[in-house]
């Protein structure tokens, strides 16, 4: 009986021992199995925060190749609406002199709609109104990113005769600008956003093309009165050389044509982001006198946490040859890509008035993000 019980307790201890063996075997397991997927998340999520953080939302810009652009191109825009550009008395019948939008409207507005009718340029605005007679007219307007709600009584007006809301407006703009780069089939261009040339608000773009344009002549910066490229543009509505999508802080974009893409004829190179723009010699691509030159310059300042988006660094040009064409950075230049060390860092933005052989430039990662966005 004895020699029973310790027979067994031997088996029993010899059960507890193989479970507590496999207990702590897959205690182990479990703890090394646990600090294994935690060891891999923390290095996951490790490796997307360097990432982010490294890079931000610049990783896809950094890798990116684009074609430089530095051909002048036509630039024509439809306004969202009719752009107020100011108010005006009317002669009524009556021989009393009226102003039936004084403090009604604002310079900058856009209006939207009349009586609920959209409008898309000043003759339809002119139309609607002639139709409306002697009745009140609501004007939907876009002032300051709101829609708001005026009303005006027209009034009938002695010189023509036809009933008119005292209002001068805007539907269109057009010029001469510089292409920056083209990346498939999306094109940058001019550096920075179009402005209403007498209002000074950033222009609501509605739709746009951008047409060929050839330069006749250059007037030469001087100090105090910047120079401008002169030139021809084909307005062939038929034929554009592109559509003009988005005007920004940061520039023009859209979509463009094979024959643009022709036309432009170079290698597509890499994208030089903010941290790799360093002061010293860089070159200006341009076909301003006909040819597509480099032109050398000299970055004097980098500024890549300017507030300021156009104006992230300072270029000098000292090329000669650019020198005599226009003494400097002129109008229409806009959007002239800048190159450093084979990679396209930038564009030219802004012309020192004082100075026309200085100006402002903005780094093309940040119209790339715009474009990307």
């Amino acid at each position: 009986m004895e020699r029973w019980k310790v027979k067994y307790r031997r088996y029993l201890f010899g059960i507890l021992a193989v479970n507590i063996f496999m207990l702590v075997l897959c205690g182990i397991t479990l703890y090394s199995h646990k600090d294994t997927s935690l060891s891999n998340k923390k290095s996951f999520v490790g490796k997307e925060m360097i990432d982010t953080v490294s890079t931000g939302s610049i990783s896809n810009v950094k890798n990116q190749k684009v074609i430089p652009g530095g051909n002048p191109v036509g630039i024509y825009i439809e306004t969202e609406g009719t752009l107020v550009l100011g108010t005006q008395s009317v002669d009524g019948m009556d021989g009393i002199s009226h102003e039936p939008a004084k403090n009604v409207v604002k310079t900058g507005d856009y209006i939207k709609k009349v009586n609920g009718i959209a409008v898309h340029s000043k003759e339809e605005l002119t139309e609607i109104v002639k139709e409306q007679g002697n009745s009140p007219v609501v004007l939907e307007l876009l002032r300051k990113n709101k829609l708001i709600s005026v009303k005006i009584d027209p009034v009938l007006s002695k010189e023509k005769e036809e009933y008119q809301l005292g209002i001068w407006v805007r539907d269109n703009s057009q010029g001469i600008g510089t292409m920056t780069y083209i990346s498939g089939d999306r094109f940058g261009a001019l550096g920075h956003g179009i402005h209403d040339i007498d209002t000074g608000g950033m222009m609501d773009v509605d739709g746009g093309y951008i047409f060929g344009s050839r330069i006749l002549s250059i007037k030469k910066g001087a100090k105090g009165k910047p120079g401008e490229m002169i030139g021809t543009v084909c307005y062939d509505f038929d034929h554009p050389y592109g559509t003009i999508q988005k005007n920004t802080d940061y520039g023009i974009y859209g979509e463009i044509r094979a024959e643009l893409k022709e036309q432009v004829k170079q290698e597509e190179v890499e994208v030089g982001v903010k941290s790799e723009v360093k002061k010293g010699k860089a070159y200006l691509r341009s076909a301003i006198s006909g040819e597509m030159e480099d032109y050398e310059i000299e970055i004097t300042d980098v500024d890549a946490s300017n507030k300021n988006l156009a104006k992230g660094m300072v270029i000098k040009i000292t090329d000669k040859r650019l020198l005599n064409l226009t003494n400097g950075i002129v109008q229409g230049m806009s959007g002239t890509p800048i190159l450093q060390n084979g990679k396209l860092i930038g564009a030219v933005t802004h012309v020192f008035v004082q100075d026309s052989t200085q100006g402002y430039g903005t780094f093309i990662e940040n119209m790339l993000k715009e474009s990307n966005g």
